[in-house]
């Protein structure tokens, strides 16, 4: 996963504790006629004007910024919902701008590998930023200039890149403008009610890096994740509830919605891991005696790398170390929920080594089928795991690499919800 991103800072959501306003160095350069940046005057208007702006308000916000950015333009891109495309967020003085493809492009490169790259291009050069908050990817920041820069310009860019990308969080949250930007399809109705409840993708500590995905994302019926860090204590869950179809998947997506809500209810009071399982047992059970769902709860402490296990009829999860899995999590240790009064849980330990990945993930990976109807199996979601972090790739993009496998072996038509969520622990 190649945790942490070497040349880029994990904290970007935060300005650095360095000075980052060289005035001295910057009064200079004017004099003597080179190209100078007033990063402190860029922020102070971007805090001056983000409290009461609107989402469509942000791209004209950055082209204002472009002039004390010697620039001509500084654009946002945010990632879709399914992260093929990088979409322009465009206003009234940006330059046109088309959506541009991950794969195969500069700015696609720079949202994977979460590095810099800058580039000619016919309005001079293009410097690709990635656009995160923490380490959660949103997108990419282009900032077209005429010529190059030295490095502490392009360290000043990645503080704006950051504060835009804490903006775009924030004021997404009072509108619809970013939301509809993202979708490249309709949202069907349990999409939208399973989508609005889940976490950031990823996450990330000093000791621990959590990232997961879910598709198909605009139809996706009963398949959630959560996660929470307190303290020491990681929390990982994920759920599959049993429906599909119009009504099956709405079922489904409702089932899903309460055991989230009561799994974050009883980590919220502390239960242990044996009275979270009872705990959303007993709520699904009182609102469907007749639905079921199928999870992985477990725990993670930080400090010790000890992993604990419950799985309700679940998937069993993969431990991978240096390029090949060293354990198949045993599964099931429970019952499905709805049946949690029938059997009491187990719960495995496991105990990792610094840099081990576990992997959970649903049904629908590894159930997945292709044309010819060969299924994507154990075996080959293994594989492409393995490759993807031989290549020493970020959390995130390892995920959204396995999952896109998954859905070009199925021709993008899945038959049932397909979710990873995937822990290295970094000791």
């Amino acid at each position: 996963m190649g945790e942490p991103v070497p040349g880029h800072r994990t904290e970007s959501a935060h300005l650095p504790a360095r000075p980052a306003i060289r005035t001295d160095a910057r009064a200079g350069d004017a004099e003597n006629g080179r190209r100078t940046v007033d990063l402190a005057e860029a922020l102070r208007q971007v805090l001056h004007v983000s409290h009461r702006a609107r989402p469509e308000d942000l791209p004209n916000l950055m082209m204002r910024l472009a002039p004390l950015l010697d620039a001509s333009a500084v654009l946002l891109y945010l990632v879709d919902h399914q992260q093929r495309w990088l979409v322009p967020l465009s206003g009234t003085l940006s330059p046109s701008r088309q959506p541009v493809p991950i794969s195969g492009t500069v700015a696609g490169r720079t949202f994977s590998t979460l590095t810099d790259h800058e580039v000619p291009d016919a309005d001079g050069v293009s410097r690709w930023i990635p656009l995160l908050d923490g380490t959660e990817r949103l997108g990419v920041l282009e900032v077209v200039s005429t010529g190059g820069h030295d490095e502490a310009h392009h360290d000043d860019l990645r503080v704006l890149a950051a504060l835009m990308a804490e903006l775009t969080v924030t004021r997404g949250l009072y509108g619809d403008t970013l939301e509809l930007l993202r979708r490249r399809a309709p949202m069907q109705l349990p999409a939208e009610l399973l989508r609005a409840q889940l976490p950031p993708l990823t996450f990330s500590t000093e000791r621990l890096v959590i990232s997961g995905l879910l598709e198909p994302c605009y139809q996706v019926g009963g398949d959630a994740f959560d996660y929470s860090v307190n303290g020491d204590l990681a929390h990982l869950a994920l759920f599959d509830a049993v429906g599909h179809g119009s009504q099956g998947g709405l079922r489904a997506a409702v089932l899903a919605s309460i055991a989230l809500a009561a799994y974050r209810n009883a980590r919220r009071g502390a239960l242990p891991l044996v009275g979270t399982y009872h705990h959303i047992d007993s709520a699904v059970r009182a609102h469907d005696r007749a639905g079921m769902i199928t999870a992985v709860l477990a725990e993670l402490d930080q400090g010790t790398g000890r992993l604990r296990v419950i799985s309700a009829g679940h998937p069993s999860g993969l431990v991978l170390r240096g390029g090949r899995v060293v354990r198949v999590l045993p599964t099931p240790t429970a019952l499905p929920m709805t049946l949690g009064d029938l059997q009491p849980p187990q719960v495995v330990e496991e105990d990792l080594q610094p840099g081990d990945d576990v992997l959970f993930y649903t049904d629908g990976i590894v159930e997945a089928r292709s044309a010819d109807g060969e299924p994507f199996g154990v075996d080959r979601l293994v594989d492409f795991a393995v490759r993807a972090l031989a290549d020493g790739l970020p959390a995130p993009e390892t995920t959204r690499r396995l999952v896109h496998a998954i859905l070009d072996h199925q021709n993008d038509e899945l038959a049932d919800d397909a979710t990873l969520l995937m822990a290295r622990w970094l000791g």
